[in-house]
């Protein structure tokens, strides 16, 4: 595998971007691709530095994809404007322009963990014409607004109250999996990890309970766990097994 760390400039954000990318060096081109995303306090580099993603990416002979998208929840509200825009579809195409990574939708994947466990949800239901699985690993899966009163939300994410009930609308899981439910539109398979003893723990509960209800094929999975790397670097490879059906 080769691990390479691109540079390039995003129209959509106005900057300079980073990703870190797993590339097989041998094998069937185009590449299956995972776009694996990052959590709240995290970066680009965080998933090679705290599991063992590439040598669990070179098993499945698949390129991994892993952006930079600093605080911004993988929104395109307020001072993060653009960054859904940007991972959903310039890094895609900027991807697939610059790697011999596969067009299809049966071919692209993603995953995520906490805030990245709710960005790969969010593309998944947003973009179901892109991707054929979305996975969560202890996801911020009860969208920031309902996380929280509207008196107490923390001060970085009160862009989100500041938004119109549209923009609103585009950032929330439950209206997103209810809108794609009845559009006629394939959907993605999901994947939801959580560990129990996660301060995340009952917004995966509430998503689960709510999306059970629709006509989605969901797997979920819950065990002992906290809000940290080890669980992560187990899951990861659950997430690995349940896209190829292993």
């Amino acid at each position: 595998m080769a691990l390479l760390n691109v540079n390039f400039m995003s129209q959509s954000l106005g900057m300079g971007c980073s990703a870190t990318v797993i590339l097989p060096q041998y094998g069937q081109k185009p590449y299956k691709t995972l776009y694996l995303l990052h959590g709240l306090s995290d970066d680009h580099t965080a998933w090679t530095r705290y599991t063992s993603i590439e040598r669990y990416a070179n098993d499945y002979g698949i390129a991994v994809v892993m952006p930079n998208v600093h605080r911004s929840f993988y929104t395109d509200i307020g001072i993060n404007r653009g960054y859904f825009e940007f991972v959903s579809e310039e890094l895609i195409s900027i991807m697939e322009d610059m790697f011999p990574l596969s067009d299809k939708r049966e071919d692209r994947y993603t995953a995520g963990l906490s805030m990245g466990g709710y960005g790969a949800m969010k593309l998944g239901l947003s973009c179901p014409e892109k991707f054929s699985v979305a996975a969560s690993l202890s996801g911020a899966l009860d969208v920031i607004y309902r996380m929280y009163t509207k008196e107490d939300i923390k001060e970085e994410f009160k862009f989100i109250w500041n938004a119109s009930e549209e923009e609103r609308n585009k950032n929330d899981l439950f209206y997103l999996a209810e809108k794609l439910n009845v559009s006629g539109q394939p959907k993605p398979r999901l994947y939801i990890w959580c560990g129990t003893e996660d301060f995340l723990y009952q917004d995966n509960v509430n998503f689960k309970n709510f999306i059970n209800k629709l006509d989605f094929e969901v797997t979920y999975e819950e065990t002992a766990g906290d809000h940290l790397w080890y669980y992560w670097d187990l899951n990861i490879q659950k997430v690995l097994k349940f896209i190829f059906n292993r």
